[in-house]
């Protein structure tokens, strides 16, 4: 390796370094996505100093001596240097996970859809002479010639002809492949503003990179709700907002509904996320929710996380619900989001427990 890819890739684990060292403060950053979409992120890394020339005449650096123009002097402090370090998706996870000591998470299950690798463990007739099989072509033309009374063993000379010849030829393999839903579940009624939305969308992010990092295949599901609930886009999820009231059971009814049409526990991995402020048409509603949870959704769940968005002037009791109906059940995770500062912590509640 050449000196100056050593240092090239020298500076880069520093610059690694210093993300991760830094990623609580990155986390509930809104800049983060605007860059180049949801496979590059770029994060602005201040007080790094970049490796520079220097110019030194007579003794004076530049910039260093006074102006001698009208207008305002030359500064002399050095300038403050911004790197925008750019990470793939996978990567700031793989960041993540190491800043937070999230634990791998183990998957069960399996989905065999497209899942078919091929590899030549088979024999065929026909094929390019760069995949013939030199040991099964010899074998078919000695017992041709021992067969027709060709071969003398005084003097084993073996001749392949072109039906002797056989070739490697591909064959599909099943492969057990883990795959995960993530079920995202959203309270767009009306207490429901836009900074608590935009709370969810920067966690959502990255429960999103974690939980991919270690399947083959994720898929998402958006469910909003306020007194009905309706399966959404990924747009519409974290732009529509209602007036009505709340009535969290909806959501739950419609999650059971599409997980026993669409992703079937032995199948999939499945993940279940809701964020609301906390507030429930009724006591009696709330106890449906813990109904659901507990009889039709929780035994096909790996994970069932809530994240209670707190917004000013509600004072939601849905999270004391389900501390209390469900504290002793490591399928249930718990957190508070009162804003981006607490996201950190968020996400370590919520994925801390390796499911």
């Amino acid at each position: 390796m050449s000196r100056m890819q050593s240092d090239l890739n020298r500076f880069r684990d520093i610059v690694r370094g210093r993300v991760r060292d830094e990623l609580r403060k990155h986390l509930g950053q809104q800049e983060l996505f605007g860059k180049r979409g949801r496979e590059i992120v770029s994060i602005p890394i201040p007080h790094l100093e970049l490796p520079h020339f220097a110019h030194d005449f007579g003794g004076r650096g530049v910039g260093q001596g006074d102006g001698d123009g009208d207008g305002a002097k030359a500064g002399k402090d050095p300038g403050r240097h911004i790197l925008e370090a750019e990470f793939t998706v996978e990567e700031l996870a793989q960041l993540l996970g190491e800043a937070l000591e999230l634990p791998r998470i183990r998957p069960k299950g399996r989905d065999d859809l497209d899942s078919r690798n091929w590899r030549y463990t088979g024999i065929s007739t026909t094929g390019p002479e760069s995949l013939r099989h030199g040991r099964r072509s010899y074998r078919r033309a000695l017992r041709r010639m021992i067969a027709s009374g060709a071969y003398d063993p005084k003097r084993p000379s073996i001749v392949i002809e072109r039906g002797d010849r056989r070739y490697r030829a591909p064959r599909p393999r099943h492969e057990p492949r883990a795959n995960a839903v993530i079920l995202y579940v959203m309270d767009v009624s009306g207490s429901m503003g836009a900074e608590q939305k935009e709370l969810v969308r920067i966690e959502t992010f990255w429960l999103d990179a974690w939980i991919s990092r270690h399947y083959e295949g994720t898929r998402t599901v958006y469910i909003v709700h306020d007194a009905v609930a309706k399966e959404v886009d990924r747009d519409t999820f974290f732009r529509i907002r209602e007036s009505g009231g709340t009535v969290i059971s909806s959501a739950y009814e419609l999650a059971i509904r599409i997980l026993a049409d669409r992703f079937p526990a032995e199948d999939w991995n499945l993940y279940m996320f809701h964020f609301s402020d906390g507030e429930n048409y009724s006591r009696q509603d709330t106890e449906k929710c813990m109904q659901f949870l507990d009889k039709r959704l929780l035994p096909s769940l790996n994970l069932f996380g809530y994240g209670q968005v707190e917004s000013y002037g509600t004072s939601g009791d849905f999270y004391e619900a389900l501390d209390k109906h469900f504290q002793s059940e490591e399928r249930v995770a718990l957190s508070r989001i009162p804003d981006r500062d607490a996201i950190a912590d968020s996400i370590k509640a919520l994925l801390g427990r390796g499911r």
